[in-house]
């Protein structure tokens, strides 16, 4: 596998990390029609964990069926897909090799109560990630939940495993629960202070919901009027996460939320363009359309971020 000076570039910002792990993250980072770009598209599928199957997959029915992500993610050319241990373990040896992996090892569900305090039990581990050939694990957290330090703390000790074995680690930073508003989860001061937790705890690629204009804190929101921080459109507001994570020194790639249409993705993908966001990751929008259907969303997309459209 040849890398490019872009990606090469990225690596070299993972000044701690061995040889094995900078080596996974460049098959993300090289894969699919994006590869060498320095840009990622990747299929996330954790959702019948989060919302249950029929809520996931009744709007496509073939969704249904593992294979049918592995499938969608390699025909439309992606760089990597991320799901749970038994959505993996389904097409592990039939698409071993193909596209890189990212196993999910924590997961929540909609059955659970605690709005002060969310949290995600552990469902795989790093061994998992291993056996089936992953190049990275993922982990939610959930900054300003009451819950959120235990999860931080099982986070630290999963990075530190992965990156002793070559994992690259993806976090995904969903602000959520304790005193937080339902409008501070998206605000752009919670966003970018999630985005830069999640780097500060050693994530190599992180993963955040686009952010409104909305300030949550009053005591940042001072701080945004004196200092003139400008996030009057949604690529500024995209350039200031990536501002957050190091001054761009770590992969940010942003949600695709819930489902919606064309015109939203693409002007989502084109302000994550534009702000120097490194891309998006896609789920409902993708899989919940017919096959036909995602792979043309998902190529609009990919030229979008190939600077085409």
């Amino acid at each position: 596998m040849k890398t490019t000076r872009k990606v090469r570039e990225i690596l070299s910002h993972y000044e701690s990390d061995c040889p094995g792990t900078k080596a996974n993250l460049a098959r993300i980072l090289m894969a699919g029609r994006l590869g060498g770009s320095g840009r990622v598209v990747i299929l996330p599928v954790d959702q019948g964990f989060e919302h249950g199957p029929a809520r996931s997959f009744a709007p496509n029915p073939p969704a249904y069926d593992p294979h049918y992500h592995f499938q969608l993610a390699l025909d439309a050319g992606l760089n990597a897909f991320a799901a749970p241990l038994g959505m993996l373990e389904s097409g592990a040896d039939t698409f071993a090799g193909q596209i890189p992996l990212i196993l999910k090892l924590n997961s929540s569900n909609s059955l659970a109560r605690d709005k002060e305090a969310p949290s995600q039990t552990i469902t795989g581990s790093v061994k998992d990630a291993l056996r089936l050939g992953c190049s990275a694990i993922g982990y939610t957290i959930y900054p300003a939940s009451d819950a959120q330090f235990g999860m931080m703390d099982e986070l630290r000790a999963l990075i530190a495993e992965a990156k002793a074995h070559g994992l690259a680690a993806v976090v995904w930073s969903y602000p959520r629960g304790g005193s937080l508003s339902k409008q501070g989860e998206t605000a752009v001061d919670i966003v970018a202070y999630a985005a830069h937790i999640a780097a500060l705890l050693g994530a190599h690629i992180i993963k955040v919901k686009l952010p409104s204009a909305h300030l949550e804190q009053s005591e940042a929101k001072k701080v945004y009027e004196d200092r003139k921080i400008d996030i009057s459109t949604q690529a500024k507001r995209v350039e200031h996460v990536v501002q957050s994570l190091f001054n761009g020194k770590r992969i940010v790639v942003f949600s695709g939320g819930e489902a919606k249409g064309e015109n939203g993705v693409f002007d989502d993908a084109r302000a994550i363009r534009d702000g120097g966001g490194n891309g998006s990751i896609i789920g409902r929008n993708s899989f919940q359309r017919s096959r036909d259907d995602a792979l043309k969303l998902l190529d609009t997309v990919i030229k979008i971020y190939q600077g085409k459209e």
